[in-house]
């Protein structure tokens, strides 16, 4: 055991086990359970069951906790603000914190074009509010989405993400329109080749999908994540959003980008696409890490295109709840004066010099990729073959589970290990997270052998 990571009891233990069993009875079988495990209490990076179980979270709630568990400026900023009023409906009845949070917001955005907001609930209606504010403008109908895409579980949400099963299966017809081509997957190149020498296939690939597939005339928006998070957080190329974003431009068609689990400093920079060549989105979805854990996401686009729906087009009962976007405007607070930017670098500086030494020791692992904080494995059966290998992911998982980490998995085919670490966790107890990475993949090697 260690400092942070203590495993005192059998997982579950006897007060959770309780307690999932009475979850068996009145919850749905959809919403299984990762950890097997009630939580009591959480802090910074590390949470504690009922039964005194201490866990370093490198989930941080599916990249909701950049500024970690109950930050004490953010928790502050709730309390008062629940004290004040906690719902109006803000088209009904206006408050400052959505209107000052709307102001910070567009103004940190990329690109020099100015911008407006619209807040809603989720990550996935954001990207519903996106798509029909892209096709309100253009006039047109059809999206163009991409391989190993996750954009949420709504209908048109689930209608551009890319992973079958469990997200899509059974859950047809999808959104009609609807078209998808292959990501810049440089590990598993579509098209055989290896960047730099590949001019870009991926992106080019757009151009002839005009060709081949649809009119780029009844294109709306070309929808993409800056990095590819379900996907197994798969980073494009220098330049293919920069070409994207040309051959976009060239045939009026708007790009859209999915900073919903990147957002907020998980790569370095508030925003991924700050790091794609210059390129600046005509939408921008946010969510997640926008209010450490309150239930608020939004768009953020140009002022022209946001303002083209019309009155009451838009919206919802409880979207940019009070409570949520004052936690937001905290959230960015703390963003500025504990340099979670500069710290989400050096996280994955570490992580990444890390995983890469794990790579040179196991075969199994096939590449470490990642931006700032947002870091991967991708587990192979070989390096040549390059078969996916699910089981070990999974193992890895199980293995630190019970040493007392909390790891997630990713990628379409589940062989990806992804760290979502809050940014504020500390160097004692990220060194301890990647030995325990360390001490569990060398136990499962010991069992391969």
């Amino acid at each position: 055991m260690g400092r942070y990571a203590r495993v005192v009891t059998e997982l579950p233990g006897p007060k959770s086990k309780k307690l999932i069993e009475k979850k068996e009875r009145y919850v749905a079988n959809a919403f299984s359970l990762h950890l097997p495990a009630v939580i009591d209490k959480a802090e910074g990076a590390v949470f504690t069951d009922i039964d005194g179980n201490s866990f370093i979270d490198f989930g941080g709630g599916v990249g909701v906790l950049n500024v970690g568990h109950c930050p004490p400026g953010v928790v502050k900023a709730i309390q008062a603000q629940v004290e004040r009023f906690i719902h109006t409906d803000f088209s009904v009845v206006p408050y400052q914190c959505l209107i000052d949070l709307a102001g910070r917001l567009a103004e940190a955005a990329p690109g020099p074009t100015p911008k407006k907001c619209g807040f809603f609930n989720a990550g996935a209606e954001a990207v519903e509010n996106a798509v029909k504010i892209a096709k309100k403008y253009t006039g047109r109908k059809g999206i163009i989405t991409f391989e190993c895409a996750f954009h949420g579980r709504t209908l048109m949400a689930m209608s551009l993400t890319s992973r079958v099963k469990p997200y899509k299966e059974d859950f047809g017809p999808f959104a009609a329109e609807v078209y998808r081509i292959p990501f810049a997957y440089c590990y598993r190149c579509t098209y055989g080749l290896t960047y730099p020498g590949c001019g870009l296939a991926c992106a080019e690939a757009l151009e002839r999908f005009f060709v081949t597939t649809v009119s780029p005339k009844e294109v709306a928006a070309v929808i993409a994540e800056p990095v590819q998070g379900e996907g197994g957080f798969i980073v494009p190329p220098r330049g293919y959003f920069k070409r994207i974003r040309e051959i976009c431009d060239k045939h009026g068609i708007l790009l859209i980008c999915d900073e919903v689990q990147t957002g907020f400093g998980r790569t370095g920079t508030l925003f991924a696409m700050e790091q794609m060549d210059g390129v600046e989105p005509d939408l921008m979805c946010v969510a997640k890490s926008i209010a450490a854990g309150l239930p608020l996401s939004g768009v953020i686009g140009k002022r022209e295109i946001m303002d083209r729906p019309e009155d009451s087009t838009i919206g919802g009962t409880y979207v940019g709840n009070p409570v949520a976007c004052e936690a937001a405007l905290h959230v960015l607070d703390q963003i500025e004066s504990e340099k979670l930017l500069s710290r989400s670098k050096a996280i994955g500086a570490r992580l990444t010099e890390a995983f890469t030494g794990f790579q040179d020791r196991y075969a199994f692992i096939g590449d470490v990729r990642g931006l700032g904080a947002m870091v991967a494995m991708e587990f192979v059966r070989g390096r040549e073959s390059k078969e996916p290998a699910p089981d070990i992911a999974a193992a890895l998982v199980k293995t630190a589970m019970k040493r007392g980490l909390l790891l997630l998995k990713a990628g379409v085919q589940g062989n990806c290990i992804r760290c979502l670490a809050p940014l504020v966790i500390t160097d004692e107890q990220l060194e301890e997270a990647i030995d325990i990475v360390g001490e569990s993949l060398a136990e499962i090697a010991a069992k391969a052998a």
